[in-house]
């Protein structure tokens, strides 16, 4: 046995996808061309990985315009003026808004991994978007004809559709992106916000086996975009025991950025369940500064004095380019923190004896 480690999903696109991400929107190139850039960004990103080491790679979501809003490029009936997401550095991002039913996905994240396969024999991880997510595209004051709890119904048949897909197309593990679950604490601090959410997330994971269940991850994070977070001020006391309460077998928690490490470590170990698997980050995407190997295993070893060693793995805190558009970190620096992971992984497991 050894410790698991896992990528979270998204890395920075190359330069010549972002140049033809732009050309395209301007017109000046057709959609094959699009096609081919994008291509190549998965083949390269899926060689980097292999050659990190990586036990199990993503396809980096290149041909995702967002880990949002991949289920929505190209759908009708949405209006720009959805919720509003702060950040703390000041820059925004905005959830467009439903206009009109029924909600259905316009793309599935099994294509994605379908997509990814032939270039590849190491195991794929999946990510998609949390059900709780996008139960903010409806609007407070309703949408004529189409009432809530229609919406509710087709997002949560959509959703699982979506991790279905992964599954089918040969996805290891499906990760559910749940990084709205600290924001909810800060718009809402009696937590009645986050209780839907999870109540709705676990709307989703009660369609799964017990088995499915066990390659199903929930990932939680302060958001990581263009270098800064929307929710790092919101403590974790608040989310944990709400967050183990979903029927998940993963947990991925954000943790190189916390100043009360050990104080989280208690906590997690009263929340978590005897089955769980829980990857804690050791890297961080919104700070260039590469961790060492030996930072990497430190903080495994630390993690491993709460959490029993069958239950633990590292992973990074959160996606290093979530939005397609996010340029902040280099694409050299991120496939240089996932070597870090791996590395001061293997050196955590053979210090706990594992290997």
């Amino acid at each position: 046995m050894t410790l698991p480690t896992e990528p979270i999903g998204s890395i920075p696109r190359p330069q010549k996808l972002l140049q033809a991400l732009l050309e395209f929107q301007r017109g000046a190139i057709p959609q094959e061309s699009l096609d081919q850039a994008l291509e190549e960004a998965v083949i390269d990103t899926l060689k980097r990985f292999e050659e990190t080491g990586s036990p199990i790679i993503t396809d980096g979501e290149q041909r995702k315009s967002s880990f949002l809003t991949y289920p929505l490029d190209g759908a009708a009936h949405l209006a720009p003026d959805g919720v509003l997401v702060p950040f703390a550095d000041g820059h925004t991002r905005r959830l467009p808004r439903l206009t009109a039913g029924p909600f259905r996905y316009t793309k599935y994240s099994g294509t994605f991994v379908e997509q990814a396969k032939p270039y590849t024999f190491r195991p794929l991880k999946q990510a998609v978007i949390a059900a709780s997510a996008l139960s903010l595209l409806y609007p407070p004051d309703g949408i004529p004809g189409y009432s809530q709890d229609a919406f509710l119904l087709d997002l949560v048949e959509e959703a699982v559709r979506d991790i279905r897909s992964a599954f089918a197309a040969g996805a290891q593990v499906v990760q559910i992106d749940f990084t709205e679950a600290r924001l909810s604490l800060k718009l809402d601090p009696s937590g009645s916000l986050l209780r839907n959410f999870i109540h709705l997330n676990n709307r989703v994971l009660e369609q799964f086996t017990d088995e499915e269940r066990k390659r199903i991850g929930i990932h939680s994070c302060a958001g990581g975009d263009q270098d800064s977070t929307h929710s790092a001020d919101v403590d974790y006391e608040g989310l944990l025991p709400e967050l183990f309460q979903l029927k998940a077998g993963r947990f991925y928690l954000q943790m190189t950025s916390e100043p009360n490490r050990k104080e989280i470590f208690q906590q997690i170990r009263q929340c978590m369940g005897k089955d769980h698997l829980v990857l804690i980050g050791v890297t961080s995407p919104i700070c260039s500064r590469i961790e060492t190997p030996e930072e990497v295993c430190a903080s495994l070893l630390e993690a491993a004095s709460w959490i029993p060693a069958d239950q633990l793995g590292s992973t990074d805190d959160c996606g290093f380019s979530p939005f397609a558009d996010d340029t902040s970190t280099a694409r050299d620096i991120a496939f240089a923190k996932v070597r870090s992971r791996v590395e001061g992984t293997a050196m955590a497991a053979q210090r706990l004896g594992l290997r």
